[in-house]
């Protein structure tokens, strides 16, 4: 398997999970900063034209955060990446699924994206406040699944995957103080060897 990544991107979670796997891909580069997404060999494997993608042995492509890690999840189960339970299996994709639409996709990009939501120059700072707003938002929510947990579930899932990418945007890009059940949570994460090659691995360390 190929997977197209950019570094600190949302595809750092698919990264994470494929080292928390442990079986051989191969990891390509593809910098959003770059614009590399947009050359006609990018649009040629995902016309969609973001990460993450992953190429699958059959040369076909896959993606989506939701769909990729759910994926890995059922083709390799000795990983445990989600749980056998069908309602916690549903709690994990809920939890993604609002991590990536909303939290992603409604408030991180508004705060360092705010010119999509705006062409207007003077509306870049109410918006970027709307952004903290749903950003802050969504780690209260996550705060209060995690409880007492040490993960979301319980034990580590796909859903721990998609809560540590926007962790590591809060803080490395000092987008948000994060709550202390989240604080504790992204250092968890920090401590798993996986974790810590994925992060080497884009040049995060």
């Amino acid at each position: 398997m190929k997977l197209y990544y950019s570094p600190g991107a949302c595809s750092l979670g698919i990264h994470v999970l494929l080292e928390e796997i442990g079986k051989p891909y191969e990891a390509i580069l593809t910098s959003l900063r770059e614009g590399a997404q947009t050359t006609p060999e990018f649009l040629a494997i995902n016309p969609k034209g973001k990460v993450p993608v992953l190429v699958l042995e059959d040369g076909t492509a896959l993606t989506e955060f939701v769909a990729i890690s759910q994926y890995l999840a059922a083709i390799h189960p000795q990983a445990l990446l989600l749980p056998s339970d069908p309602l916690l299996a549903a709690r994990a994709v809920e939890a993604i699924s609002y991590i990536n639409g909303t939290m992603h996709m409604q408030g991180f990009a508004r705060i360092f994206r705010p010119e999509r939501f705006s062409f207007h120059i003077e509306d870049k700072a109410e918006v970027q406040a709307i952004g903290r707003d749903i950003f802050a938002t969504g780690f209260g929510l996550m705060e209060r699944a995690l409880g007492e947990k040490d993960y979301l579930l319980g034990a580590f899932s796909i859903a721990d995957a998609a809560l540590f990418y926007v962790e590591f945007w809060a803080k490395g890009r000092n987008a948000l103080e994060l709550p202390p059940g989240c604080a504790a949570h992204y250092e968890r994460m920090l401590a798993r060897p996986a974790v810590a090659r994925a992060m080497a691995a884009e040049g995060l360390g």
